[in-house]
This record gives C-alpha cells, sequence and structure tokens, in this order.
C-alpha cells in the first residue's frame, strides 16, 4: 500500500493506494496545530487508513506527504507552514522515528499537480493552478514535478500584473493573488461571510458594483496566471483547483470569457487559444493526496533528486 496525505491547514485528506493503483481508502480528519500536533495527525491518518482500508503495517511500503510551506523535498523538512503553525520541522525525521517506511514530504502544490497529472491520465505538459487562500502552481511535464533551481517554479501568485494595484503580502502591488487569492479578495471586500468568494459573486450577479469589480478582478488574476504559466513554461493544459473553484463553471465562465477578452485584442495570445487549453479540477478530487502517494513511491524507489516521477 503506498499512502499519500494531504496535510490542510484545518483538514488531512488520505488515501492508500493498491499496487494497481487503486483508492482502496480514503480518510479525512481535523489537522492538529503546531509541530507536534501536526506529526500526531500524520501517525493518525495512517492509523485511520488502515482501519479503513483493513490492511496492516506491514503492508505499507511508502507514506507521502503534501504540505503548505517551503519544503526542502530532498531533507523531509517543512519551513514557514503559517497556517499549520510550524515555524521549522524536521517532518521525515519525527514520522521515520515511529514509522519505519520510506517517507517523503513535498509541497501541498506541486503534489496536488502530480495528482491532477495522474487523475487526467496526461501529465506530459501541464500545470496545475491553485486558487486558494493564495495562489500558486505546480508544473509537470513527461510526468516529472519541475521544481526549479531554488524550489520556487510555479509562484506566479506573486508576479505583479498591475504596479499600481493592492498591497500584497509580500510587499509587492497588484500581484496576481491580491486578485485572485481568496484571503486577498475577502479582505478587500470586507464584509461578513462563511464564504465571501460566492457572496461576492452572488451581489455581483445582483448588480453590486463593488462586488461585480472584485469579480472582474478575479477573472483577470486567473486568466493572468493561465497566461503567465503558458508563455513561461508552454503548458498544453492549466488545470483550476483549490478552494476558489468550488464556484465551478461560474469561476471557468469567467476565465474564458476574459481569456477570449485578451485574444480577441492580440493575435498573437489569440494564437494560442488559452481559453480553451484550462479546465476545472473535478469537485471533491483527492489530487493532493494522491499526490503525495505517488510523491511517497517514487522517493521509496530512487530517491528525490530534482523531479518526482508521477507513473506508476
Amino acid at each position: 500500500m503506498r499512502l499519500g496525505l494531504d496535510v490542510g491547514g484545518t483538514k488531512t485528506d488520505a488515501v492508500a493506494l493498491a499496487p494497481d493503483d487503486r483508492i482502496v481508502a480514503r480518510v479525512r480528519i481535523a489537522t492538529g496545530w503546531g509541530r507536534d500536533a501536526v506529526v500526531g495527525t500524520i501517525l493518525e491518518a495512517v492509523s485511520a487508513l488502515r482501519a479503513d482500508g483493513g490492511f496492516a503495517a506491514s503492508d505499507i511500503s511508502s507514506v507521502g506527504v503534501g504540505i503548505p510551506g517551503l519544503v526542502d523535498a530532498a531533507e523531509g523538512r517543512v519551513l514557514h507552514a503559517v497556517n499549520l503553525g510550524v515555524e521549522e520541522l524536521d517532518l521525515a525525521a519525527s514520522v521515520r522515528a515511529v514509522l519505519d517506511v520510506p517517507f517523503a514530504v513535498e509541497n501541498d502544490v506541486k503534489a496536488a499537480a502530480l495528482g491532477a497529472g495522474a487523475l487526467r491520465g496526461d501529465a506530459s505538459s501541464m500545470a496545475y493552478l491553485n486558487l486558494g487562500t493564495g495562489v500558486a502552481a505546480g508544473i509537470v511535464v513527461d510526468g516529472v514535478l519541475w521544481r526549479g533551481s531554488r524550489g520556487t517554479a510555479g509562484e506566479v501568485g506573486h508576479i505583479s500584473v498591475d504596479p499600481r494595484g493592492r498591497v500584497c503580502g509580500c510587499g509587492q502591488r497588484g500581484c496576481v493573488e491580491t486578485f485572485c487569492g481568496g484571503g486577498a479578495v475577502a479582505k478587500a471586500w470586507g464584509r461578513p461571510g462563511a464564504l465571501p468568494i460566492k457572496d461576492i459573486f452572488d451581489a455581483a450577479d445582483e448588480g453590486d458594483r463593488e462586488a461585480s469589480e472584485l469579480r472582474r478582478g478575479i477573472a483577470y488574476g486567473a486568466a493572468s496566471a493561465v497566461r503567465i504559466l503558458v508563455l513561461s513554461a508552454d503548458v498544453e493544459t492549466v488545470v483550476l483547483g483549490g478552494g476558489v473553484t468550488a464556484l465551478g463553471d461560474r469561476l471557468l465562465d469567467d476565465v474564458s470569457g476574459r481569456l477570449r477578452e485578451e485574444a480577441a485584442a492580440s493575435p498573437f495570445l489569440g494564437s494560442l487559444r488559452l481559453d480553451e487549453r484550462i479546465e476545472l479540477l473535478p469537485a471533491g478530487s483527492p489530487a493532493a493526496a494522491l499526490g503525495a502517494a505517488l510523491v511517497g513511491a517514487a522517493h521509496g524507489r530512487v530517491g528525490i533528486e530534482k523531479g518526482a516521477v508521477v507513473h506508476g
């Protein structure tokens, strides 16, 4: 069994893959806060998968974890995972002290990129664009995750697309994330509500001027990220995922429409057919947990150097 865990700020999604690649168990548990609690969450999720799938600890061939923050994949260390209360954690060593199996750690968005490619059955040339509280992407080419020289490949959220725009948490103005990151948009909206992005779309449908401006900004930011990914990495497909994509076709239609508007004004952009190269990750998809399982399996076979193979 190859186990994969997506450790999020509030919930951890975990899957167990059988040798034939079937998901034979899937569990969701609450994520603990702080270094020790995060390690405890991972061990609890492994136990829950064993109970759900009916297999023994000796049946586990590898474990992979996708986690937010800066990840040193080669060493299994996590830095600045602020949403988990973790400043620095040698996660691989902490888990291996209890669970003696090959264990690997990857950034959650990059793990989701691998999982999205596996779910599509085509990871030859794609990017996974995560539109969540923040904005980031994972790039997969020929089944291999591209991290870049320092692991920052795909950090499109902090590319400025409007130097006169709102101040971003990174200190720049007008970053992609200020337009379509859930946290930044909710702050700009400033009205109470459990689902601020949905509230913005609903209010825009009712003619609210501020909501309409923010909604157009979301489409602009996401379209800009798609354009950046295609022009920089020449990926064939950009898969949209993350919490903001719970809006489904309402979001996809807005982003596609914005890309068509830009294409109409530029023969060059028109030739790229960007609106035809985007798709939504299916709702409820275990992409990040699945990708983590694949990272763990690859680490168990050959170790992690520059990339993690998505196949097999």
